[in-house]
């Protein structure tokens, strides 16, 4: 009997004391994401992936739990990025790689494009637009530990109409130019929209994806035209919101883009041809825009380069990049609500940090900017009740870079720190 009482304590004492341990971080400077300025000497506490405690000053370790200097670094909530395509990244085979490629070497490169991500600090990001399922099975995969990368929540396949920028059957020949239609997510008229929602819900996508306009990098000629009519919207919007999932729409043009508002969507992307008056409309119903300045940036960049893009592309891409940058003005001067988002996969993964610069070169301040990858991205996802903050109870997402990057943005690009979940991935 004494020796399963004394057994039985030890086994409690060494529950007890493996409970206690933590990882505490000591931050010079902390940007805890909801406050306009941070704070200086703060000691965050991590247990079981979550914060705990945000001190001032510098508490002690205790003697099992892990310390983290990060003295002369600013500490941060871990950044999203709401516009991602983690399938792929641009290149001159972009066109024709989908003959060549299985779907298993999709999935299997999107793994690398996951993990440049994380490291560059971007813990959350959306997925775009994909084959249908290759984002899917990549969140699984990261969800399950089998492969490091960030929280990904997904559209899956985008929806079209025929003949719109996501209608995968575009520029191929007679006889592979088959009809598409909701599975493939291409619709025409209000009971194939909800039909392809439901698809979507189906394959397990957590929003919904749809090209409300044309396109700059579809082989299509015009990049601004409408694509969906009133009633199709309608129907997309009523159905995916009862399904709790929240609608993204691609949007160039002024005409489609003012459609898509009006249906109730939650975010423009892109918004190239934003006018005042949808500017007002976006304020009037609190929708998100996020503007993806550097895919603008990089197809005007590109168009430059003779070949690089088939002719019926560049010059849509030549005058999408400086459209962009004088809409942001704009729209941010106007108070529009501004998520951060890259459209990456169209630049290169890894790379997404540039969006600050452009931001902030937008007239954007820095702490704003910040925070446009932080709490308003996570309010435009509805998870503001666990990420977006560094505060008591939320999931330890925390990025790190030295120095103080609101007085120098391009430090974001040379993120030092990367903790998910309370685990580190790069770092001390």
């Amino acid at each position: 009997m004494r020796y399963f009482t004394l057994t039985a304590f030890v086994i409690l004492t060494t529950l007890s004391s493996a409970s206690e341990a933590a990882t505490i971080i000591h931050a010079g400077r902390m940007i805890d994401g909801r406050n306009d300025q941070p704070r200086r000497e703060v000691s965050i506490v991590i247990d079981n992936g979550r914060i705990t405690r945000v001190a001032a000053g510098y508490i002690d370790a205790g003697p099992d739990d892990k310390l983290i200097r990060l003295i002369e670094h600013t500490v941060m909530p871990g950044l999203m990025d709401m516009h991602t395509h983690l399938q792929s990244q641009h290149s001159k085979d972009s066109y024709t790689e989908r003959f060549f490629m299985d779907q298993a070497d999709y999935a299997l490169r999107s793994t690398v494009y996951a993990r440049v991500t994380l490291l560059a600090g971007f813990t959350t990001v959306r997925d775009l637009g994909d084959n249908g399922v290759n984002s899917i099975a990549l969140r699984k995969a990261i969800e399950n530990g089998w492969v490091p990368g960030p929280r990904i929540f997904t559209s899956g396949k985008s929806l079209a109409t025929t003949g719109g920028h996501a209608d995968p059957t575009n520029a191929l020949r007679g006889d592979y130019k088959r009809d598409a239609g909701p599975l493939e997510g291409v619709i025409n008229g209000p009971d194939d929209a909800r039909k392809a929602v439901r698809q979507r819900y189906k394959d397990g996508a957590d929003l919904i994806k749809l090209t409300a306009t044309g396109g700059v990098l579809s082989l299509a000629a015009s990049g601004q035209n409408p694509q969906f009519t009133d009633e199709e919207l309608k129907a997309i919007v009523e159905t995916a919101h009862d399904y709790n999932m929240i609608v993204a729409v691609h949007a160039h043009g002024a005409e489609g883009m003012k459609r898509a508002v009006l249906a109730g969507v939650d975010s423009i992307e892109h918004g190239t041809y934003m006018t005042d008056e949808i500017m007002g409309l976006m304020k009037a119903r609190g929708t998100y825009w996020v503007p993806t300045n550097m895919a603008g940036e990089w197809v005007a960049m590109k168009s430059k380069e003779p070949g690089y893009f088939p002719e019926i592309v560049r010059p849509k891409a030549a005058a999408i990049g400086p459209q962009i940058r004088d809409t942001f003005q704009k729209a941010h001067a106007a108070g529009v609500k501004i998520a951060f988002g890259t459209d990456t996969g169209v630049s290169p993964h890894g790379q997404n940090a540039r969006e600050f610069e452009l931001m902030v070169a937008g007239g954007m301040p820095p702490m704003k900017a910040i925070q446009s990858a932080t709490l308003v991205s996570a309010q435009l996802l509805k998870i503001d009740d666990r990420l977006g903050t560094l505060e008591e109870k939320k999931i330890a997402d925390i990025v790190a870079v030295k120095g103080d990057p609101l007085t120098d943005i391009s430090l974001l690009k040379h993120v030092a720190f990367v903790m998910k979940d309370g685990v580190v991935f790069k770092g001390p």
